[in-house]
């Protein structure tokens, strides 16, 4: 690890002047350090965040929940009015990584991070989530531009991050073993407006698959869903597995979403 400086605000405002000036956000740490560890990262500056308290927390306001960016997998997991209003978001959360990562992960460190397997991605998207900003509110739409890549500015930090309660919901995760990432995620969300269909892993980012939406929109059934032909050329292929597989996950991974959301 190369030598660097900590800094550890207490405000929000502090927290974004010093990375306006160059500092490194941490938040949980689970990507950052281990960067660090092997020299890949190298920062000479560090802003925790993990002194804010205003960063933290969960609370329902009207038909959404409004969680903190430094709120712990654990606690989301573990939040009993989640777990009753929108059990797929706790559900999800409830199975990153292992029990260590849980608890100091957090929510907004793996969403501006933006791991193309990472869980979370996925149910901001398929939700429609808001993502707040120490400058701005970003649709989650706008928000994910690729591998590692997202909508946020240089210095710019999440503070919270809005999710819509549905009709219905659920996360589906096929996991690589090792790394407890996802292979294939399938977030799958059901509003009056419609559904929307949220991928992980897949390909080189999080991405809303058109076709699954538009059959699950019309009848919101495993049946709908199976009959749905997954393209597979834009998914990616490696040494755990092959576009084909991939695709087919897809599929399967939202038969079953369907299923477990209909209870």
């Amino acid at each position: 690890m190369y030598a660097f400086t900590l800094e550890r605000p207490t405000t929000v405002a502090d927290a974004a002047k010093l990375a306006a000036a160059g500092a490194k956000p941490l938040a949980g740490g689970q990507t950052l350090l281990a960067s660090m560890k092997m020299r890949l990262s190298s920062p000479e500056q560090l802003v925790d965040l993990s002194g804010i308290k205003e960063l933290s927390g969960i609370k329902r306001e009207a038909n959404a929940f409004v969680i903190g960016a430094m709120t712990r997998h654990a606690d989301v997991a573990d939040n009993a009015e989640l777990k009753a209003a929108l059990p797929a978001l706790a559900d999800l959360a409830a199975h990153v990584g292992d029990r260590q990562v849980r608890a100091m992960g957090t929510l907004g460190g793996s969403v501006a991070n933006n791991d193309p397997a990472a869980c979370y991605p996925s149910a901001v998207l398929a939700l429609g989530a808001t993502i707040h900003t120490t400058a701005r509110k970003i649709a989650a739409d706008d928000f994910f531009l690729g591998m590692f890549a997202t909508a946020l500015n240089e210095g710019e930090l999440i503070t919270a991050i809005s999710f819509p309660i549905p009709q219905r919901a659920a996360y589906m995760k096929f996991k690589q073993p090792a790394s407890r990432f996802a292979l294939v995620g399938v977030f799958i969300a059901q509003f009056d407006a419609g559904v929307r269909v949220a991928v992980t892993g897949a390909a080189n980012g999080v991405f809303r698959h058109k076709e699954l939406e538009d059959a699950l929109s019309k009848s919101f059934t495993p049946q709908a869903a199976a009959a749905v032909t997954i393209d597979a050329s834009d998914l990616n292929s490696d040494i755990h597995a092959t576009a084909a597989y991939r695709a087919n996950l897809i599929s399967v991974q939202t038969q079953r979403g369907v299923a477990q959301a209909l209870g």
